[in-house]
């Protein structure tokens, strides 16, 4: 791992957006994730240098990117960085071998195995001799992802890289984004507007708001907020119901009952269908709040297998005049998760904060799903 941290401090006007903010990533994948115009995109071409009108300090480690107070401007080809666009942007007249050499050649650094390596983990072994207008939109992405590899970047900035494919492609294509986020050591700057890439990939989550930070820390933390929620509702690709996401591990397989349990931490446990991953393997789960009942009794002979305990933390309005009822589970973990329910339920319960509740967990949406 390189440790390196890059740390930008910055201020910009870019036509009618007036951008302010400070950021600090290091290995691992930071999502940054906003409303349309709220600039994501600019943030990412000003770390690359592609945007020069920008005051601040840029830095990635000992190396300063851009100082505007000391007159320090590096340029693009100086910085190190991959850029991954939404378009595959690959030379139409090369082959995909010849496509990645290019890569390779920029830096004249890539070894051999570098180069097999990065062919095996993209699974680009049998595209090599084709040209790009023979490659469906997935192949030709993973391509555009191992020439900028090749690179060898410090530092890769990825622009909505499945925003034109469309769903076929973006399954094929993610488990290929997995791999890089598990086995790159380096920092992943990956803007989008799909909730599944970020809960899927991002390690950190980064929320922009009209050129300044709404929120920023862990992908849990920062998704579970209630603004932040409202925030994204509107964003086209955000699911309006966001829910609850959850980390959890593996803790044990029950092949007889055809079940895995899963720990959420301080004792509590979710069911879900049998899984293949190894005992501690972590996961992260989305729990929609559509999928969660209530009841204000000890649940008996229910088919729905999870019912955690809990007291009610907070009633909000949600769309279409429903009401999303937050419980803070029993347990220590300081786990809150969400159900949405009718205004006619939270009077025939007589649901108010501070009153025990058990959540019944109806479904389990798995981020590796």
């Amino acid at each position: 791992m390189s440790g390196e941290i890059l740390q930008a401090d910055l201020r910009a006007r870019l036509g009618t957006l007036e951008l302010e903010l400070s950021l600090k990533a290091g290995n691992g994948t930071t999502a940054i994730v906003g409303p349309s115009g709220a600039g994501k995109t600019s943030l990412l071409r000003i770390i690359a240098g592609l945007h020069r009108q920008a005051e601040g300090r840029i830095s990635f480690g000992d190396h300063v990117f851009h100082d505007s107070a000391a007159g320090i401007f590096l340029k693009p080809e100086k910085r190190r960085i991959g850029y991954v666009f939404q378009e595959p942007r690959l030379f139409p007249h090369m082959s995909v071998a010849r496509n990645l050499d290019y890569g390779a050649r920029r830096r004249g650094i890539a070894s051999a195995g570098a180069r097999d390596e990065i062919i095996t983990l993209l699974g680009l072994a049998n595209l090599l001799e084709r040209l790009p207008h023979k490659l469906s939109g997935g192949e030709a992405q993973r391509v555009a992802m191992g020439r900028t590899l090749l690179s060898s970047p410090r530092l890769l900035l990825m622009d909505e890289p499945m925003a034109n494919l469309d769903l076929r492609r973006r399954r094929e294509i993610m488990p290929f984004l997995e791999m890089l986020h598990q086995r790159l050591s380096l920092p992943i700057l990956y803007v989008s507007h799909n909730l599944d890439e970020v809960i899927r990939l991002a390690d950190n989550v980064l929320v922009i708001d009209r050129g300044r930070v709404f929120a920023t820390g862990g992908t849990a933390q920062v998704l579970n907020r209630p603004d932040v929620q409202q925030l994204l509702a509107g964003t086209p690709g955000m699911d309006a119901d966001l829910g609850t996401i959850l980390d959890a591990s593996i803790s044990a397989h029950e092949p007889e009952k055809m079940i895995t349990r899963l720990s959420l931490g301080g004792g509590l446990e979710l069911r879900v269908p049998l899984r293949h991953e190894q005992p501690g393997t972590a996961l992260r789960l989305r729990l929609h709040a559509r999928d969660i009942a209530i009841a204000t009794q000890t649940p008996h002979g229910l088919s729905i297998r999870n019912s955690l305990p809990g007291r009610i933390d907070r009633i909000n309005v949600a769309p279409g005049g429903q009401r999303d009822v937050t419980i803070r589970l029993d347990g220590g973990g300081n786990i809150e998760i969400t159900a949405r329910v009718t205004q006619g339920a939270v009077d025939d319960l007589q649901l108010a904060r501070g009153h025990a509740v058990w959540a019944l967990v109806k479904s389990v949406a798995l981020a590796s799903d």
